[in-house]
């Protein structure tokens, strides 16, 4: 079924919104948690709350990408569990690493999570993205915002671990340079 159409059923508030949006994104949306949460369990519960978050928000807004629309409620609630879960230990998971490998070109080695939801680097680090191929461009996304393993990214390009860990270290120096640039302090 079309976007357009579960959105409507949500409006129409249907039940049948959260089937077909399961059927379309469901297991797409599972794996995002599972690449920041490691834990089937605690990830099949975020999407179940990615369900109810779109049922309660869609009468207010009306998405007009569904499928970034609710993988950015599974993300969050992903990286909220993942967040209260690692507290107190810090244990070196792929969501973690992706992260670390971003310090170096984020500003502020402190807090590198707030930053990188901060509106103003956002909106820099996409207008960055629209500068790289398509291949770069979806190299960055699989490992930086999906937390795909290297061997998953090479896998979706069609290339080895050994080049796409390369491609992202290229990209990731442009976004270092391209920051400060933009007048981050790094």
């Amino acid at each position: 079924m079309e976007d357009e159409k579960i959105v409507e059923l949500y409006w129409q508030r249907n039940e049948q919104a959260i089937s077909e949006t399961e059927k379309k994104y469901g297991l797409w949306l599972l794996k995002i948690a599972e690449n920041i949460l490691k834990d089937t369990e605690d990830s099949r519960e975020v999407i179940n709350d990615t369900y109810f978050k779109a049922w309660c928000t869609m009468p207010d807004k009306r998405p007009v990408h569904l499928g970034a629309y609710l993988s950015g409620i599974a993300r969050s609630g992903a990286i909220d569990i993942w967040r209260s879960r690692h507290r107190k230990k810090r244990s070196p998971d792929t969501y973690l690493v992706s992260l670390e490998e971003l310090e170096e070109c984020i500003p502020d080695k402190t807090d590198t999570e707030e930053i990188v939801e901060g509106k103003l680097l956002e909106d820099a680090i996409d207008r960055f993205l629209r500068t790289l191929s398509k291949e770069a461009r979806t190299a960055f996304l699989c490992r930086y915002y999906y937390t795909d393993s290297l061997k998953e990214i090479a896998g979706y390009l069609g290339t080895n671990e050994r080049r796409v860990r390369n491609l992202l270290y290229t990209v990731r120096k442009k976004l270092k340079e391209y920051l400060k640039k933009e007048g981050f302090v790094l």
